[in-house]
């Protein structure tokens, strides 16, 4: 590195590193973004240098649903065997949160002092990183329809994935969701080494193909999959019966490792955590040992005590997310744990402006189990009336619903909580910035 490099690094690093002190100093938030903007005002190529300088190497995990949940596991897996690690922990998966993370992990003069840098990155910016990065490792979990007004359809997000990992050597691994048909299709078409991961337990379909799928057609011939059963959305047992295209072989199945959290959704980030990790050298007791004490991220299905009530918060930001997150819900209210649901609703730009998904999420079955639901958040009167579409379509006599309506947000938290039972949970789903939003009520502590 020639000098005036370094002196620009030397500079940069000290700039993030000043104004994360003053962000957290002044309680403003966790600053998991702006140390990384500004810092790369002033080097404008630090994202390569900082890559270059992860000793073992550098993971990048990406998908729709479960990065954060995914790469926190496996970041608490490699810790647990003594390796030390940098993560964007807080989920910001843009560039100015990836440089963000790795500046956490640096030295005065810009030297980053860690083995793996294990980086969750936002589906449509992979091709963009690549540019920049030839990771070790990369691990796609799924790709659904997400933020439609940003981002666009499946099929064109795997295609720009697919020639951003094409040139990369050999020597790096692709580890992808057999169950999902496009990325199948991805790993069937690389050079690289890929290993699938994948569900192998047939009592989890679900009883029919839920309105939120887009995958359902061959990424080959375009015909329709014949599907054996669906697990959520699009993933699942299939095959195409006009050409030769199937689900590829798993190197992991479902079948031989427990689970983390709660959701048919978390078996598959438990696989490809372990996965990955198993390709890495560890051993499967060690991952076993992590997976059973493994705590859940923030608002992933994360637990939380409030005002003596216990809460779980289901980030649910698009139609599948959604989807899985009420098929949890539906289980435990069933069981009678759970009465009272808050659904925040916004529709900012980390959420997407677009909230036509929530006619494609399956709003009936929470409907059907009666309870209370509480709705909040920018687009309360979109989400309520979604609501009483569901609530609507109930047969006389099926259990009462109960649907309140409350603009303020922080009304609306202390409402669920005051009619939430001492023995039941209360059940949040909320978007991303709602996400953001409740957490601090609860906590009184800002994440980003």
């Amino acid at each position: 590195m020639e000098l005036i490099d370094k002196i620009r690094l030397g500079i940069a690093v000290g700039i993030a590193k000043v104004v994360t002190f003053v962000v957290r100093g002044l309680g403003l938030g966790a600053a998991s973004v702006l140390p990384g903007e500004i810092a790369r005002r002033a080097h404008p190529r630090l994202l390569p240098l900082l890559f270059k300088q992860a000793k073992k190497g550098v993971i990048l995990i990406v998908g729709t649903n479960g990065k954060t949940t995914t790469s926190l596991l496996l970041r608490k897996i490699l810790e647990n065997k003594q390796f030390k690690v940098a993560h964007n922990a807080t989920g910001a998966n843009l560039i100015n949160g990836l440089i963000t993370a790795l500046l956490e992990s640096t030295n005065l003069i810009g030297q980053l002092q860690v083995d793996y840098a294990i980086l969750e990155v936002d589906e449509n910016i992979l091709p963009l990183v690549l540019k920049d990065c030839q990771p070790q490792y990369i691990l796609g979990l799924n790709l659904f329809r997400d933020q439609l007004d940003r981002y666009g359809e499946v099929d064109t997000i795997s295609l720009r994935w697919q020639r951003a990992i094409a040139p990369l050597p050999e020597s790096t691994v692709i580890v992808l969701n057999a169950d999902d048909p496009t990325l199948s299709n991805l790993g069937q078409n690389l050079s690289q080494k890929v290993l699938f991961f994948g569900l192998s337990e047939p009592k989890l379909y679900l009883e029919r193909i839920p309105h939120a799928v887009d995958s359902i057609y061959c990424p080959r011939c375009g015909h329709s999959l014949d599907y054996q059963g669906v697990y959520l959305s699009h993933l699942g047992d299939y095959r195409c019966p006009s050409c030769d295209f199937q689900k590829s072989p798993l190197a992991l199945k479902s079948k031989e490792w427990g689970q983390i959290l709660i959701g048919v959704y978390n078996k598959y980030n438990t696989l490809a955590a372990g996965l990955l990790a198993q390709e890495m050298g560890i051993d499967t007791p060690s991952i076993f040992q992590t997976i059973a004490n493994f705590k859940a991220a923030f608002g992933r299905a994360e637990e939380l005590t409030a005002s003596g009530k216990h809460v779980r918060i289901l980030l649910s930001k698009n139609p599948v997310g959604m989807n899985e997150t009420l098929r949890a819900v539906s289980q435990i209210k069933a069981t009678g744990k759970s009465s009272v649901t808050l659904v925040v609703l916004n529709d900012r730009t980390p959420d997407g402006t677009d909230v036509s998904w929530i006619w494609d999420v399956d709003t009936e079955e929470l409907a059907a189990l009666g309870g209370t639901i509480i709705v909040s958040g920018d687009r309360v009167y979109d989400m309520a009336l979604r609501l009483k579409y569901s609530q609507d379509s109930l047969e006389p006599g099926e259990n009462p619903l109960q649907l309140i309506i409350k603009e303020d947000l922080p009304e609306a938290v202390s409402v669920a909580l005051e009619r939430t039972p001492e023995d039941e949970t209360l059940h949040i789903l909320p978007t991303y910035s709602a996400m953001l939003e409740v957490r601090q009520l609860l906590t009184g502590r800002k994440i980003l």
